[in-house]
Order: structure tokens, then sequence, then C-alpha cells
């Protein structure tokens, strides 16, 4: 989770509660948990997209542009204000993916949205580059926090090669008040019950058994997007 900059391919999958049991039972021959699932249980990650007062960035990306950005603030479950975060963005174009995020203290997030402040002399490690590229996109639309995302995960690296990975997500929450992360992670479900949020990441070809185990249970890319499904759900209430 300390990687700043790459670039990959992420194809999204949804999983069945047996398609995901299946997954599981087969994957420990092929891929290594990440040490954040300790005993095999998922971590939560939070989320805060940042958009414009209009939802303009996701309604770009909504209609399937060639290229289109995201910018978000993350943690790894619930923190103080004294946790260190990051701040992402996430560029696609042309099915690869970029992503690029530099170290915060949430106080100093809060702060920074607020007024822009970005702190000389961080106690956290920053990468500066990063910093003045997602600064300038925040000044360019005026960005601000408007949807908070959560989501339980079980991630996994395959053995000898950490081009490929795979996330399996589950318990994706989403609520357009309170957005912070230093609150708990609660909202509305995306998700139906017993499905599951899959994404393959890799910048070169998928391995051959899992390319065989999509086959076998005849599962299927879909073009599904956190936000994008909140930001639907959301005017959906309000036209009712």
């Amino acid at each position: 989770m300390a990687i700043e900059v790459f670039n990959r391919r992420e194809i999204k999958y949804m999983l069945s509660d047996e398609d995901k049991n299946a997954l599981l039972e087969i994957i420990g021959l092929y891929m290594n948990s990440d040490p954040f699932n300790k005993d095999g249980k998922p971590y939560s990650i939070c989320n805060l997209y940042l958009d414009t007062s209009s939802d303009e960035l996701i309604r770009k990306s909504l209609e399937k542009p060639e290229f289109k950005e995201k910018i978000r603030l993350r943690s790894y479950g619930t923190v103080g204000l004294d946790a260190t975060v990051f701040l992402e963005s996430k560029k696609k174009y042309d099915g690869v993916v970029n992503k690029r995020r530099t170290n915060f203290l949430l106080s100093d997030a809060y702060r920074y949205f607020e007024d822009g402040t970005i702190p000389e002399n961080p106690p956290v490690k920053m990468n500066h580059q990063v910093m003045k590229e997602i600064d300038y996109i925040m000044k360019f639309y005026n960005l601000q926090p408007r949807v908070f995302i959560s989501y339980d995960r079980l991630a996994f690296f395959e053995k000898n090669n950490s081009d490929f990975r795979l996330t399996i997500d589950r318990n994706i929450q989403t609520r357009r008040e309170d957005l912070r992360l230093d609150s708990p992670a609660y909202g509305s479900q995306i998700l139906q019950p017993g499905q599951w949020l899959m994404e393959a990441k890799a910048f070169k070809a998928f391995p051959l058994w899992f390319v065989e185990f999509l086959s076998s249970r005849k599962i299927f890319s879909t073009s599904f997007s956190k936000y994008g499904a909140e930001y639907k759900k959301y005017l959906q209430s309000k036209r009712s």
C-alpha cells in the first residue's frame, strides 16, 4: 500500500458468494494474501472523493470518455486527526490506470481542503511533485469532498509476480454527509447481499490460471464503479 506512482490495467468483475468461495479455495496455490488481511480477514478502506459542487468529474466519468480522472483522500480504517492518510489522483486513459499518491496528516488534509494550505514542513513524508500535480487539479476544478465511500477488502499478490494483484471488496457503504475519515464507516449499501466486487490489476497479461477460472465460472468483466454507482443512486433519491 506504500506505492506512490504506478500504471496498470484494472478489470472489474461481480462475484457471487459461490464464485468468491470457489476462488478462495484455489487462490493459495498461486497468490499470497496481503499482510493487512490478518488471519484471512478483510481490512477496511475509507475514502473521501472530491468533486465540484455539480459533481462534474463523476458525471464526465459516467459518459465513458477516453480520459477521466478522480481525486480522493484515503485512509485504512477509521483514523485520528494525527494519522497518515493518502491524497491520490487516479487517471485512466485508453484502459490504463495511472495512480499517484502522497502522504498527508489528516488534520493537514482537512485544512488543505478548507483554505488550500499545503504544509511547508509536514510531519509525514510528502511527494512534492505529486502534490503539485494534485494541487493544480484541485484548484482548476475547485474540488471539495463530496462523497464518503468505505469497503472491506481482501487483497492478494501473485507469487513471484508483483505485477498481478486481485482485490475482492464487500460492504461498500456511501454517504454525502459527515465527510470525515475520523468518523466511523457507515452509509447506504451499494452491493446487493451476496455480491462481491473483484478487481484484477496488472500491466501485463493476466495469468492463465486466472483466465481459466473466469471461463469455468462464466464470470465476465463489468464497468462497475463505486463512485459511479453511488452517484446513480444519489440521482434516483433526488427524483423520488
